[in-house]
């Protein structure tokens, strides 16, 4: 094997093609047993769970406001669906029949960070070694997204929601590429129509901006924010999506001041109180100011997210 190949295998970075198929919609009737158990609904649609005849369990999702024709929607999945990262929810396949639009994709055993992070009867507790590396694993899976597939992807909407937990709560980014099928803005097909969900969307969307891969960026350090607080950051302001903006760029000043002054206590008050003070300062300190500058109004000044990947490493206790 030559070092390249050794190295795309260390990373989780491959194509896969030959589980990657069409499907019937009766077939997906049936796996679903005429989509009985729902998952989770969103801006897109609606995911059931459901079990393929080689008793595989997946998820399948009933697409809402497809933009593309059958053809287009076909080409499109046949590139999406060669995606592959640990870090990233496998789509298995599609059905493109009559009116249906539906994706196959990989179940993903725990849910949602959302549901996890934010349940108000909580079951479970992320500690503070799972948050970091959901942090790192997301932002791996985005900069595969952004500079290493064959086809680069913008995700724009990046949230809990989309972020899905493995037995071993490693984190799986789902609906990648949806924006490229989905027309959520009306008629026309153009990017810059597409939406994500207030609380989460960068500053880019409501200017005439062309939208690149730092909306995903912005979306990112929100993220950053709610593993480490474990609140959802647009609770904290009420009103419109413009009210929740600026709410959060008068946190991100009073954040940057606070990093400014290295005092731990400053931390402390913002990590989360359910882990009883058990965190890594340094990696707490990290991750705050990597979303301080995620979270910039100007896209120039925020990173990449390859950049982020390489601020957190040196940081991950798995592989020092």
């Amino acid at each position: 094997m030559r070092p390249s190949e050794m190295w795309a295998a260390e990373e989780g970075y491959r194509v896969m093609t030959s589980h990657f198929r069409r499907y019937s919609y009766r077939e997906l009737v049936e796996a679903t047993r005429k989509f009985r158990v729902e998952l989770g609904r969103g801006s897109s649609g609606t995911v059931y769970k459901g079990v393929l005849e080689d008793e595989r369990p997946v998820a399948v999702k009933k697409l809402e406001n497809v933009s593309r024709g059958k053809e287009e929607f076909q080409a499109e999945l046949s590139v999406i669906g060669r995606i592959y990262h640990m870090n990233l929810a496998r789509i298995w396949g599609f059905c493109s029949e009559g009116s249906h639009r539906l994706l196959v994709c990989e179940y993903v055993e725990n849910g949602s960070l959302a549901n996890i992070l934010f349940k108000d009867q909580k079951t479970v507790v992320l500690d503070w070694k799972q948050r970091f590396n959901i942090a790192l694993g997301v932002a791996k899976g985005l900069a595969y997204l952004h500079h290493e597939c064959l086809e680069w992807v913008i995700h724009c909407d990046v949230k809990p929601e989309n972020i899905l937990l493995d037995t071993n709560f490693e984190p799986k980014i789902t609906d990648f590429g949806l924006a490229k099928l989905l027309n959520r803005g009306g008629a026309t097909q153009n990017m810059s129509q597409v939406r994500g969900t207030i609380g989460y969307i960068a500053p880019e969307w409501v200017s005439s901006l062309p939208i690149t891969a730092k909306v995903d960026v912005y979306s990112y350090g929100v993220v950053l924010l709610e593993l480490l607080s474990g609140t959802r950051v647009s609770e904290l302001a009420v009103g419109s999506g413009a009210e929740v903006h600026s709410m959060l760029q008068k946190l991100v000043r009073v954040l940057a001041d606070k990093l400014g002054g290295h005092k731990e206590s400053s931390i402390n008050e913002f990590v989360d109180p359910e882990l009883g003070g058990r965190f890594s300062y340094v990696q707490a300190r990290t991750m705050l100011k990597l979303a301080v500058s995620c979270l910039q109004e100007d896209r120039n000044k925020r990173p990449t997210m390859e950049s982020v990947v390489q601020t957190l490493l040196p940081f991950d206790e798995a592989s020092s």
